[in-house]
């Protein structure tokens, strides 16, 4: 079902550019993740005392058109992104890193002629997981997901910045032990830079 939806949406998008002048570009950035404190938890208590985000970092490429009878725009991306949460154990810290690739499906406005704002559903899928919480293994994991992200940015010419919230729609939970659960659900500020090319 997750499939079909994003074939339909991507389809909606491509067709959307068809009459429309398409801008693109590349974009990098940081991300901050953090899963937070009760996503690591057995039956009766947390596995860990809690979560810290740390700096992860994305890059990849972004398309724009316009959609010219709702006065917004359309801006799909296709980013590789690799984020890290550390939890803190009795016994030390442990870090939760995973790549994956996104691609967000934006609609936008653009307003003041330098801002603009816009929401739209993630697709991710995992590339590489990794965590060691003792006997615990990720394989588990469904490697396709949705979330949802929203945001704001400014353009100067071809330059743009922009900041945006992400969270994961789609429960992404694997079990272990038939007590223990982890779920990886995506939860991330992001700061990017794009350029126009």
């Amino acid at each position: 079902m997750k499939k079909i939806i994003l074939f339909f949406v991507l389809t909606f998008g491509i067709s959307q550019f068809t009459n429309a002048q398409v801008d693109f570009g590349i974009k990098g950035g940081i991300n901050y993740n953090n899963n937070g404190k009760e996503s690591f938890k057995d039956a009766t208590n947390d596995i860990a005392d809690g979560a810290s985000a740390k700096t992860g970092f994305h890059a990849g490429l972004w398309f724009r058109g316009n959609i010219p009878i709702l006065g917004l725009y359309l801006r799909p991306e296709i980013v590789y992104t690799q984020v890290k949460t550390e939890f803190e154990q009795q016994s030390g810290s442990e870090d939760y890193s995973f790549k994956k690739i996104d691609v967000p499906v934006l609609i936008g406005k653009k307003f003041l002629g330098f801002a603009n704002a816009f929401v739209g559903p993630s697709f991710q899928y995992i590339l590489d997981d990794n965590i060691s919480f003792g006997d615990l293994s990720t394989d588990e994991f469904d490697k396709f997901s949705v979330g949802v992200q929203f945001g704001a940015g400014v353009e100067f010419g071809k330059l743009g910045l922009d900041v945006r919230w992400e969270r994961g729609l789609s429960e992404n939970e694997a079990n272990f032990a038939n007590t223990q659960r982890i779920d990886n659900r995506t939860n991330q500020i992001i700061f990017g830079i794009s350029l126009e090319l």
